[in-house]
């Protein structure tokens, strides 16, 4: 598989994955035991939801910008 093929597919995989992650994560910033927790905690929460889905993302990415067999 060439790289810009690795690419595209990616790239679809990269937004549903977005658009997934973004729903669940506002529905976990709604839930109860984040609304009543303290500032600095819902603060907290709010960035580990805003930038968890960089670590799943990680393979998908690598995997991405392998090099083709032929390049090497």
């Amino acid at each position: 598989m060439t790289r810009r093929t690795r690419k595209l597919i990616g790239a679809f995989v990269i937004m549903i994955f977005v658009v997934v992650y973004a729903l669940v994560a506002m529905a976990l910033a709604q839930a109860r035991f984040v609304q009543e927790a303290s500032g600095i905690a819902q603060g907290l929460i709010y960035a580990g939801l805003g930038m968890g889905w960089i670590i799943p993302i990680m393979p998908l990415i690598t995997w991405m910008e392998r090099p083709d067999p032929d390049e090497a």
